[in-house]
């Protein structure tokens, strides 16, 4: 049975273990080893993205880690900030097709779950943290950031959390990274197909889940 790639960020204080062919199952611990042990915990929960979007999900877990990399402040602050190697490797639409679907079924996770949340989600002990709107509209405006790193501009005229501005632009993010690819950024400065899309879907089901967790009482 082929094992589950993977390629790990870390600095001394943090550290994400990212699956390479699952773009979004990626999380984040102390270690390396957390991260990993963190990453199998959320299989369950990242299964059902999978299925949505039509992909077999593994029968067993059988991680491998491929490729580590040195991570950034980016990396302590709790954000994916370096593309492994992979991510530069040619594309088919084929495999393109793929990675966007499931990017796809991360958008509608973060919808369905965000539609049964209430409003007022649980603080931390201090009370900090944000309700469910501010953290779907933090997703949104992110998005909004992102999409400008694969050559989507907004529309000056609409504003970037307008439904009609989300659509419009996750329709334009699904067209271009499910195109074939040689693997370089698609601008100048900015990333190439595989790892824009993890990027947009770790985002999502980050907050997503985030939403469904601080929902329970």
């Amino acid at each position: 049975m082929a094992k589950i790639r993977l390629y790990t960020e870390a600095t001394d204080k943090k550290a994400f273990a990212c699956a390479l062919d699952w773009p979004g199952w990626a999380r984040a611990a102390k270690t390396e080893d957390l991260a990993i042990e963190a990453l199998a915990a959320y299989a369950d929960r990242y299964a059902p993205v999978a299925s949505a979007a039509g992909i077999r999900w593994p029968a067993r877990l059988d991680f491998e880690v491929v490729e580590r990399l040195k991570g950034s402040g980016s990396t302590e602050f709790g954000v994916l900030d370096k593309p492994p190697r992979a991510d530069f490797d040619k594309i088919t639409a084929l495999s393109a097709g793929r990675q966007a679907a499931l990017l796809q079924a991360s958008w509608e996770l973060l919808d369905d779950i965000a539609a049964h949340a209430p409003a007022a989600l649980r603080k931390g002990p201090r009370g900090g943290g944000r309700d469910r709107d501010k953290v779907v509209e933090h997703v949104i405006a992110s998005e909004a950031g992102y999409a400008h790193r694969i050559g989507i501009r907004k529309d000056p005229k609409t504003s970037d959390l307008s439904p009609a501005a989300v659509n419009s632009r996750r329709v334009q993010i699904i067209a271009l990274l499910s195109a074939a690819s040689d693997g370089a950024p698609l601008i100048e400065k900015g990333w190439p197909t595989r790892y824009a899309v993890r990027r947009f879907a770790w985002h999502v089901l980050d907050h997503a889940w985030e939403i469904a967790d601080k929902s329970q009482t």
